[in-house]
Formats: structure tokens, sequence, C-alpha cells
């Protein structure tokens, strides 16, 4: 009998100890990581403000490759959601959804998981930083509230090992991926390229010409573009065919001293009816181009200028997690001698997967 009393004693000491340690632990735990990129703040922002490259650097993932993923909601800004169904048993099921969104500076997200403790949230405040602000500082908050849950107290003691390692290596897998972004900010103010956006494009039927790698100068690759559109014209007489919009550019590479690149012409049959078979000549090939999707913004200002439109097409795909695909094209809308003035207009193009 005095064993047993002993052993209730012992046993009521422990538990009054448990109930005062974990009355005196911190009924919420706040977690703050530092990482800094060199990429414009637009990419940045544009990456963390949706969830469409969130598997791509969140380490939630690595757990399970196979985890079931649902987006909802807007695609970027407050209200985007991302819900997630994982068969492993310490995953179990849960959500991230934006709450907060202040463009170029914050984004906050709503976290619902397993783990204890309730309000749940991350944010990513971003700030300038570097020699002439040249570089962002992404800081990243963790908060958890656990109010008196004593096992949620006790459970907070291990948050900054589990939770923030998982931050560091988020971190850090962010701005491993933010490098491989062309660093072209797409979204300045003032600028004459409009707002990239995803496009459906129907199929066509194309003659081009490859002009091979063409001297890197105005007056070379303007009477290259002439020459060859010549070539176009003399096909689309002889089969019956007229153009459909302007003439078209597609880049192959644009070198230090060389410019490589085709000249095409989307046709149609001038009867409405199906193009069918096409007697090429010279250096025309004919192509059929299925339908797809592609993405696009418009541009006004020299040719020499449309390399960078293009690597803005593909910094903006990148941050919306889109996947470019073959090569980029321009439609020359105000012809090829206006093409090489400052009014120059385009509408540039990058097929995606």
């Amino acid at each position: 009998m005095t064993r047993l009393l002993e052993i209730l004693i012992s046993l009521a000491i422990v538990f009054t100890l448990y109930l005062v340690v974990g009355l005196l632990l911190p009924s919420s735990r706040h977690l703050v990581e530092k990482i800094e990129t060199n990429r414009k703040l637009t990419i940045v922002f544009d990456t963390l403000n949706s969830f469409r490259r969130f598997k791509d650097w969140n380490p939630l993932f690595l757990r399970d490759p196979n985890m079931q993923i649902t987006l909802s909601g807007p695609e970027e800004g407050v209200g985007a959601r991302l819900d997630y169904a994982s068969k492993n048993e310490r995953l179990g099921s849960g959500s991230y959804e934006i709450v907060e969104s202040v463009p170029r500076e914050k984004v906050a997200i709503a976290i619902t998981n397993i783990e204890r403790g309730h309000d749940k949230r991350t944010a990513f405040y971003l700030k300038p930083t570097g020699r002439n602000n040249r570089n962002v500082e992404i800081t990243q908050t963790y908060d958890v509230d656990y109010g008196w849950n004593l096992l949620g107290r006790y459970a907070g003691l291990y948050v900054a090992r589990h939770v923030g390692d998982d931050m560091k290596l988020g971190l850090s897998r962010l701005t491993t991926m933010l490098a491989s972004v062309p660093n072209v900010d797409y979204a300045v103010s003032g600028s004459r390229m409009t707002t990239p956006k995803v496009v459906d494009r129907p199929a066509e039927d194309v003659l081009f010409v490859n002009a091979g790698a063409v001297e890197r100068g105005n007056a070379q690759i303007q009477a290259s573009i002439n020459a060859n559109s010549e070539w176009i014209k003399r096909v689309i007489e002889a089969n019956g065919l007229e153009a459909v919009g302007p003439v078209r550019i597609v880049t192959t590479d644009l070198g230090r001293e060389t410019y490589t690149f085709d000249v095409a012409q989307v046709v149609r049959r001038k009867d409405g009816g199906a193009v069918g078979k096409v007697t090429t000549q010279g250096p025309v090939q004919y192509v059929q181009i299925p339908a797809g999707r592609a993405v696009m913004a418009s541009y006004t200002g020299y040719m020499a200028e449309l390399d960078n439109v293009r690597n803005a097409l593909r910094a903006w795909a990148a941050t919306h997690g889109y996947d470019v695909k073959d090569r980029a094209y321009e439609d020359y809308k105000s012809g090829i001698a206006g093409a090489f003035t400052a009014d120059g207009q385009f509408d540039v193009y990058w097929p995606i997967k």
C-alpha cells in the first residue's frame, strides 16, 4: 500500500511539473529566416504571389513527390489556394492560401496541416538591398499559436528545428530556382512592352525560308528579310494563296556578330478551301503548325530591341509556371521597313508546353 502511495505521489509531482512547465512555455512561436537574391524584384514577387512554382522550391514536396495537388481560386494574389493530400501519414492533407498581397513588398500565406497549433501563417517580405538596390532581401516569417494546448506548447520547443530548417531549405531552393529565370524586369514603369499574357494560337499553314546566319547590321538583316520575302511571294502567287497577317521572323540564335532566323508567312487559299499540296520554289518550305498556346506581348520600338522582349517573355513564363518550347517569333505589324525605326510595332510570341 505504501509503495502504491509513493507511485501515485510521484505521478502527481510529474503531472504538476508538466502543468507548471507547460503553462510557463510560450503560447505562440515566431521564426525568422533571411536570404538574398540578385533577381529583379518583379520576378521574386510574382514567383511568391502564386502557387504555380510552389512545388519547385517548397520542401514539403521533397517528402512525397507523388503528393496530389489542387490549385483553386485566382491564379495569383489573395485567394489563390493550394490543397495537397499525401498517403504519407506524417504529411496527411492540408492547404496553403494567400491571404495578403502587397505588390513588390509582401506575400502572406495561411497554412493548414496536421501539425499541432492553429492560425499558422508564413509571410515573405521583400526589400531591395545591395549596391544600387540591385539585389532583393527575402525575409520569411512563420507564426503559430498554441493557446492553452500544453502538448502544442511542448511541440513548440522543436518548431525552430523542424519548421525553421524547412524555411532555410526552402529559401535556398527558391533562390536556386530564381537563378534560372532571365533577369529581366517585364513590369518596368513606362515600358513600351505590354504586360505578357497567355494566348491560344490557331493551327496555321506557313511558308518559310531559313535565312541562315546573317551579319548583325540593320542593312544586312533588312536586305535578307526582303529577299526571302520575295521568294515567299512567288510561291504564294504560283499556288493561288494569299498572305494572312504580316511577315513573321522566327529567331534561332542572336550572336554577337550574326543573327540566325527564318522568314515566315502564314497563308491560306484564296477560295477559302484547304491549302492542300503546295509547290515550293527555291529556298521556300511549307509546314503546317498545329494549334497551341504561347506567351505573348506587344512591343513598340526598334527591331534590335526585341531580344530583351524575348527574354522578358521567358522570365514572365518562368515566374508564372509555364515552360517555353521551340523558338520565339515576331509578327512585324508595321512592315519590314517600319521594323527598323523607333516606332516599329511587333507582336512577340513564345510557344509554351
